[in-house]
């Protein structure tokens, strides 16, 4: 149940520094946690480590999904969980850090996840869709799962087909699916950080600045090899943060400033998420950057204070 640290806190706000910072002082390697630092080919615009900022830290989670395929959480929980166990057997400690709150939250709770899908389900259910409207499928799911049903609003065409098909492939609701699971205790114990900026202001400064680094790093050109390899602009992948804007600008829908000043709004607007997200975990020790510049210093120090207790 030891050995895991978890990093978080919003974009921009330097989680991928201190997680290879601590890496180096404690014997550790990283275990990603960001939703699209996931897939292959999607390196600038997702602000993923390079080389050289990994400093030679084992980094795990990166590049494990191509950009056209659907990745869920389930999926993350099991191959991040492979990694932690796998980094304990090498008598490490295991850091996971990124911003995506919820792979972050599952991950350590150790929850399970109803079964993957099903070729034939899915294509009936999504035949069904298409001739009788999504209407009809929510229909049935009314029936097979009201609980599910209620929380699930008629637009959100995937969430309500994936929900039936699991009453298909199990005979069970996923409502049942989720309340077993959190029934279950806590897969880890882990030490939580989390990093930001007391200022708000200068923080969406932060993610400003990051947007124009990525312009200048070839945003524009990896968006467009990654529409010239055939990578459809509806994949869950494409409708990440600077990819869907630019994709749109290079369809001439917008302009490429136009498409800049869309991707820094919706950062700022994403850095708010993860904050509200986050800041209901009381269990993280917070480390404001323009109050503690040597984030890592103060780190380790919470982690001694931690090992006293």
């Amino acid at each position: 149940m030891n050995n895991v640290i978890c990093i978080c806190g919003p974009t921009a706000s330097g989680k991928t520094g201190l997680a290879v910072a601590l890496a180096e002082k404690l014997n550790a390697e990283v275990v990603s946690c960001d939703s699209m630092q996931i897939y292959r080919g999607m390196d600038i615009g997702t602000a993923k480590p390079t080389a050289a900022e990994m400093r030679g830290i084992a980094h795990h989670l990166l590049d494990v999904a191509d950009p056209g395929e659907d990745f869920s959480v389930g999926r993350y929980v099991k191959l991040a969980s492979e990694a932690i166990e796998e980094i304990h057997a090498r008598g490490k400690t295991a850091i996971v850090a990124g911003g995506t709150g919820l792979y972050m939250d599952s991950l350590i709770k150790g929850e399970e996840f109803a079964p993957p899908s099903s070729d034939g389900e899915r294509k009936w259910l999504e035949d069904a869709a298409e001739r009788k409207g999504i209407e009809y499928v929510y229909e049935m799911l009314k029936d097979a799962d009201p609980e599910t049903a209620e929380r699930l609003h008629i637009s959100d065409r995937k969430r309500i087909i994936r929900a039936m098909e699991v009453f298909l492939i199990t005979g069970l609701p996923l409502s049942w699916h989720i309340a077993e699971s959190k029934k279950r205790p806590p897969r880890y114990e882990p030490f939580w950080i989390g990093l930001t900026f007391r200022d708000r202001a200068k923080l969406y400064a932060r993610v400003d600045a990051r947007v124009d680094e990525m312009l200048d790093l070839g945003l524009e050109a990896e968006v467009r090899a990654l529409l010239e390899r055939g990578v459809d602009p509806k994949a869950t992948a494409m409708q990440a943060i600077g990819y869907k804007e630019m994709a749109a600008a290079l369809r001439g829908e917008c302009t490429a400033a136009e498409a800049a000043a869309k991707i820094k709004q919706a950062s700022r607007n994403y850095a708010k998420r993860q904050l509200t997200w986050f800041r209901r975990n009381e269990k993280i020790h917070w480390i404001f950057r323009d109050e503690t510049p040597d984030a890592a210093a103060r780190a380790l120090k919470l982690l001694k204070a931690d090992e006293r207790a």
